[in-house]
């Protein structure tokens, strides 16, 4: 295999697994092959490959297991609650909250939705509107958009059954894995049916955060608006 001088080695294998990823030659859970084995077939030394992979498990891409291999990474109820999800209480201590999906259609997009998900004008998408509670109060107002091309088959569901943890349901039901995603926040004042929903008085501060999701590749694959009354709680995320 020719490898170009010009960029570092490590970096053309670490790119030539994620795109082995990116085709399903190998699916979410599944161990890579060994270190020993990539580096003989790719005629390279073990530690380039080592440090290709290092960088890949530094990024959340693969998942050591001591004494069983490198796994490509999956979503669970950990990952979801740990990566994901940014809002904690007072004590700094993190729940996953229960969702509700109150609402499941598909429809044509707007102009923000067309351009964020990179859509043809002439795409449908699909819509999934939720609450998400936490002791029995909703703190969470989402309003959820995805392609309507990739996602056709869970307008087939029951708005009842479409689980709690969205991007591990993704992963499972659709083989699609989300990797990373870019948020935007700001500040705005509950509607009337908001403070309803949410239990506050209309005009009461809530926490507006802007979530594209995106695949290993950067495909934009999901759209998250979501309201947060952070009156007992705070959004809390950690910079590395």
């Amino acid at each position: 295999m020719l490898f170009e001088r010009s960029i570092p080695l490590y970096i053309q294998i670490r790119e030539l697994l994620i795109d082995k990823i990116n085709k399903k030659e190998w699916l979410p859970g599944e161990a890579i092959p060994s270190e020993t084995i990539l580096a003989k077939n790719l005629n390279v030394s073990l530690g380039t490959v080592r440090k290709a992979i290092e960088s890949l498990v530094s990024n959340n891409i693969l998942d050591r297991k001591q004494g069983k291999g490198t796994f490509i990474k999956t979503h669970d109820i950990h990952r979801a609650l740990f990566h994901f999800f940014h809002i904690v209480n007072k004590n700094g201590e993190k729940v996953i909250p229960h969702s509700k999906v109150t609402s499941l259609t598909e429809r044509a997009p707007t102009k923000q939705e067309v351009k964020k998900l990179q859509l043809k004008t002439n795409a449908k998408v699909i819509n999934i509107v939720r609450t998400r509670d936490i002791e029995d109060k909703t703190i969470i107002l989402e309003n959820i958009t995805l392609p309507h091309a990739i996602f056709v088959q869970l307008l087939k569901n029951n708005k009842n059954e479409i689980p709690n943890t969205l991007y591990e349901f993704y992963e499972n039901s659709f083989g699609v894995t989300i990797h990373s995603a870019k948020e935007r926040i700001s500040a705005l004042l509950a509607s009337k049916e908001d403070a309803k929903i949410m239990d506050v008085p209309e005009s009461h501060p809530l926490l507006y955060i802007e979530r594209l999701a995106q695949t290993l590749d950067g495909k934009p694959i999901e759209l998250r608006l979501s309201k947060c009354n952070t009156e007992n709680y705070y959004y809390d995320n950690t910079v590395l």
